[in-house]
C-alpha cells in the first residue's frame, strides 16, 4: 500500500498547534505537590516571623505522648498540699510574683541545641538547703528517655537546668533516689533492658555509675521504702501479656535496698476489686506513722490521675490497702492550664526542720496525646490531596485507564454450578463497576481547557482552595494543641489580674469578655469595677477562674484605678470590657511587663506633641516614629505603684479634672508615671488582632472621635501646666524583639 505523502512543514506546525500534548500526570502532581509545600512552608515561616520566639521564650509543643510539664505544691500536710501560685512567693527581685507553675518544662532542657519533647515523672531529693529534681526527659529526635535533673535553692520557688545526667543505650524513667549508708542512689525504670538496676553517685548529681542489677525481670514505676524494719521494693512487672497495661503491682521484701529481693507471697497483690490498676505514680510517704501509696489511675483511658492508697497491711506474705480522699486543687481552665487534662506522678517529702511538705507533680494540657487535633490537620491534607488528583483528571493530566482484562469474562470449568453462577454474578457487577470507572473517566478528562480565561480561573481558584486546605493542615498538625501557652522570663512563670470597669448597659460585653479571657493562661483571677446599675450574679458569667465584681459607690473613670488590697498579683491587666484580642497578645504583653515592671505596657500607642499639645492617633505617632502614651484601657501595670501614684495628694487636682470632663483618666496617670521618671516610662506591642467592640455599641464614650480627641487635647494642656511635660518619644522597634513594629 503506496505511503501518503508527507505533510509541508507548516501544516505539521499547524497540527501541532491545534492538538497539544497534554501535561503527563507525574509532572503535573510533582508541580501541584511542590507549590503547596512551599504554600505551607510560607505560611509556617510567616507565622514565626510574625511571632518570633527568641531562645529565652522557646516553648513546648506536644510530641505523640502530650505536652508534659512539671509543677510544685505546698502544704502543711501531704493531704493539704496547694500551687505554688498560691503562695504568693516572689522571683526575680518581686517582677515575677506570684512565681506560678509550671516550675519545669521542655523548653527548658536543652540538648544539642533543642528543648525536649517530653518532661515526666519528677523524683525530689533534698539536701540541706538544696533540693534537687530529677526527672525523666526524651530526646527530641530519637524520642528516647534520659535522666536530667534541676536545682532550687529558695524551696522549690525557681529552678536552675543542671542538663542530663543518666544517658545509656536504652530508655530510661522513673528515677527514684533515695540515700543509704552515706551513698546516695538511683533506680531509673529500665525495663528495655529487661531487667532493674541501681546507680551510685559517683559525683552527685551530675554523674552515676552502675552499682548492680537488682532483679533479672522487666519492672515499671518501681520504688523502695522502709517500713516496719523491712526494705519494701514495689513495681509493676511487665514480662506478660497485658500486664503493662494492667499495672499489676508486684512485691519484694529485703533486709537492704541492695538486696537480695524475696518475692511477696501474694504477687501480683491486687484489691477486692482485681480491676483496679494499681501502678506506682510516685514515692511512697510516711504520715503519722502510716504508710501511704501514690498510684496512677487510668479508669477513665489514657487520661490518668493521682490517687492514694493507705497501706494497712504490710507483710511477707499479706498485703491491704484502701484508697484514701486526696486531692489536689483541679485546673478549671482544662487545656489552658499546664496540668488541665492529666497527671500520672507526685512525689511527695517533709522540707527541713518539718515547715512544709512539698510536692512535685507532672502535667498535661493535651488529651491524650491530642490525636483529635492531629487527625483534623490529616483530614485537610486527605481534602487536598483528592481536589489534587480531580483537578488533573479535569486537565487531562491524570486518566483513569484500567486493562482491558480486569473485566473481560472468564471460561473455567466449575464443577459446582451454584458456585460458578455465583462467581459469574460477581464477575459481571465487577465488570460494570470497571465500566463505570471508564465512562467517568472520559466524562471528567480534559473537561477544563487551561488555555482559556474561564479555565484559567477554575484552576486558579482550586490551587487557592489547595492552599488554604494545606495551611490549616499545617497548623493543626504542627503548632501544637491549640492552646495559647505562656511565656517564661528567666525561666518563670507568673500570674496576673484581669481588671475591667463596666457598667449595665454593656453587659453582653462583659458576658463575652469574661468567658473568653478567663482560658487565657496566665490570668489568675478577673475583677470587675461596676459604676452604675444592677451588678450581674456569677451564674450569669461564664468563667474558668474565680470572678469578683467589685461595686462602686459613684459613677466615676477614677474607679479604674482605685486601691484593691485583695488583688494577689503584682500584675494587673487593665482592659476595657470591649476590647477583643488573643490570649498569645496579653501573654506577650505580660512578658515585656515582667521585663519592665516599673513601666505601662500596652496595645494603643499615642503621641502628644506641639505647641500646645496635642492628642494624636496611632496612625500619626508611626509616621513620627514613636509615641509617648499607652492607653491604660489595654495595659500591664503594677498595680501597688500605679494605683498609688494615681491616689496620691499631688494626683487630686487631675482626678477633678477626669471627672469634669468624664475623659482622660489615662492620660492622667501617663503623666504620673513621666513626672515620677526621668526614663522611659511606657512599653509598647502591637497585637496579632485587636477587635474595639465599641465601634458596634451605641454605649461607648469615644464614638465621636473628633470631640473625643479635642477633649483629650484639653486634658494634656492642662495635665502639662500642672505635672509638667511627658517623656520624649520612645520609638517603634526599640526592643528589638520584633514585638512593637
Amino acid at each position: 500500500m503506496p505511503s501518503s505523502p508527507p505533510l509541508p512543514p507548516s501544516a505539521v506546525g499547524a497540527h501541532r498547534r491545534r492538538q497539544p500534548p497534554a501535561p503527563s500526570a507525574a509532572a503535573y502532581l510533582a508541580a501541584t505537590l511542590a507549590f503547596l509545600v512551599i504554600a505551607a512552608l510560607a505560611y509556617s515561616r510567616a507565622a514565626f516571623r510574625r511571632f518570633p520566639h527568641p531562645p529565652a521564650t522557646r516553648r513546648c509543643h506536644p510530641d505523640a505522648e502530650g505536652s508534659w510539664s512539671t509543677g510544685i505544691f505546698l502544704g502543711d500536710s501531704p493531704f493539704s498540699l496547694k500551687p505554688i501560685e498560691q503562695w504568693g512567693i516572689s522571683g526575680g527581685g518581686g517582677a515575677t510574683q506570684p512565681v506560678a507553675n509550671p516550675v519545669v518544662t521542655c523548653a527548658d532542657v536543652m540538648e544539642a541545641g533543642f528543648p525536649s519533647s517530653f518532661v515526666a515523672n519528677p523524683f525530689l531529693f533534698i539536701q540541706g538547703d538544696a533540693i534537687y529534681m530529677f526527672f525523666e526527659t526524651k530526646n527530641p529526635v530519637t524520642s528516647q528517655g534520659d535522666i536530667a535533673a534541676a536545682i532550687s535553692k529558695d524551696a522549690g520557688a525557681t529552678w536552675q537546668q543542671l542538663g542530663v545526667v543518666l544517658d545509656e543505650e536504652w530508655h530510661l524513667s522513673y528515677p527514684y533516689v533515695f540515700s543509704y549508708e552515706n551513698k546516695t542512689y538511683m533506680m531509673p525504670e529500665s525495663s528495655k533492658k529487661g531487667n532493674l538496676q541501681l546507680y551510685y553517685a559517683v559525683d552527685f548529681p551530675l554523674k552515676w555509675k552502675l552499682e548492680k542489677v537488682l532483679l533479672e525481670r522487666p519492672l515499671v514505676d518501681s520504688v523502695i521504702v522502709n517500713f516496719q524494719g523491712y526494705y519494701w521494693l514495689l513495681g509493676s512487672d511487665i514480662s506478660s501479656y497485658g500486664s503493662k497495661q494492667r499495672g499489676e503491682l508486684c512485691i519484694w521484701y529485703s533486709s537492704s535496698p541492695l538486696g537480695p529481693w524475696n518475692p511477696h507471697k501474694q504477687n501480683s497483690v491486687h484489691n477486692n476489686d482485681k480491676t483496679l490498676r494499681t501502678r506506682n505514680g510516685g514515692r511512697p510517704f510516711i504520715y503519722n506513722g502510716k504508710l501511704y501509696r501514690i498510684g496512677k489511675d487510668s479508669s477513665d483511658g489514657s487520661n490518668y490521675s493521682i490517687q492514694v492508697f493507705k497501706v494497712e497491711v504490710l507483710a511477707a506474705n499479706q498485703y491491704e490497702e484502701v484508697v484514701v480522699p486526696f486531692s489536689i486543687e483541679k485546673a478549671m481552665k482544662g487545656r489552658y492550664a499546664w496540668n488541665g487534662e492529666r497527671s500520672h506522678h507526685l512525689d511527695i517529702q517533709q522540707l527541713p526542720l518539718g515547715q512544709l511538705w512539698i510536692g512535685v507533680m507532672d502535667g498535661d494540657r493535651v488529651p491524650a496525646g491530642d490525636s483529635v487535633h492531629r487527625l483534623t490537620g490529616y483530614m485537610f491534607y486527605g481534602v487536598a490531596s483528592i481536589l489534587i488528583l480531580l483537578l488533573g483528571a479535569l486537565i487531562g493530566a491524570i486518566k483513569c485507564i484500567l486493562p482491558l482484562r480486569w473485566y473481560l469474562p472468564h471460561t473455567e470449568k466449575r464443577s459446582d454450578t451454584f458456585k460458578t453462577d455465583k462467581q459469574a454474578i460477581l464477575c459481571h457487577k465487577f465488570s460494570s463497576l470497571i465500566c463505570n470507572v471508564h465512562k467517568l473517566g472520559s466524562l471528567i478528562g480534559g473537561r477544563i481547557n487551561y488555555r482559556t480565561w474561564k479555565g484559567r480561573v477554575c484552576i486558579a481558584v482550586t490551587i487557592l482552595i489547595l492552599v488554604v486546605l494545606t495551611c490549616f493542615g499545617t497548623h493543626y498538625i504542627f503548632s501544637g494543641n491549640g492552646a495559647e501557652e505562656p511565656y517564661p522570663v528567666n525561666g518563670w512563670y507568673s500570674q496576673f489580674t484581669l481588671l475591667t470597669m463596666t457598667y449595665d448597659a454593656r453587659i453582653w460585653n462583659l458576658k463575652m469578655f469574661v468567658e473568653h479571657y478567663s482560658k487565657c493562661a496566665s490570668v489568675r483571677e478577673i475583677v470587675v469595677v461596676w459604676n452604675k446599675g444592677r451588678p450581674p450574679s456569677q451564674g450569669e458569667l461564664k468563667s474558668m477562674v474565680p470572678v469578683r465584681i467589685r461595686v462602686e459607690n459613684k459613677n466615676t473613670l477614677n474607679n479604674r484605678f482605685n486601691i484593691d488590697k485583695e488583688i494577689k498579683t503584682r500584675a494587673v491587666m487593665e482592659l476595657d470590657d470591649d476590647i477583643m484580642m488573643t490570649c498569645d497578645d496579653l501573654e506577650r504583653g505580660f512578658k515585656i511587663w515582667r521585663e519592665h515592671p516599673d513601666r505601662i505596657v500596652g496595645y494603643y500607642p499615642r503621641l502628644a506633641e506641639g505647641r500646645p499639645l496635642r492628642y494624636r492617633n496611632e496612625g500619626f505617632a508611626r509616621q513620627q516614629g514613636g509615641y509617648n502614651i499607652i492607653l491604660t484601657g489595654a495595659a500591664f501595670m503594677d498595680h501597688g505603684l500605679a494605683f498609688k501614684r494615681y491616689w496620691s495628694k499631688e494626683a487630686e487636682v487631675g482626678r477633678k479634672i477626669v471627672d469634669s470632663f468624664f475623659n482622660c483618666e489615662d492620660v492622667l496617670l501617663n503623666f504620673l508615671f513621666a513626672n515620677a521618671s526621668s526614663a522611659s516610662t511606657v512599653e509598647y506591642v502591637k497585637p496579632a488582632w485587636a477587635i474595639d467592640m465599641s465601634k458596634f455599641s451605641g454605649v461607648a464614650i469615644s464614638r465621636n472621635t473628633q470631640a473625643h480627641y479635642h477633649i483629650r487635647s484639653k486634658c494634656l494642656s492642662i495635665f502639662s501646666r500642672i505635672y509638667g511635660n511627658l517623656t520624649s518619644k520612645r520609638f517603634f522597634n526599640s526592643r528589638g524583639d520584633g514585638w512593637d513594629v
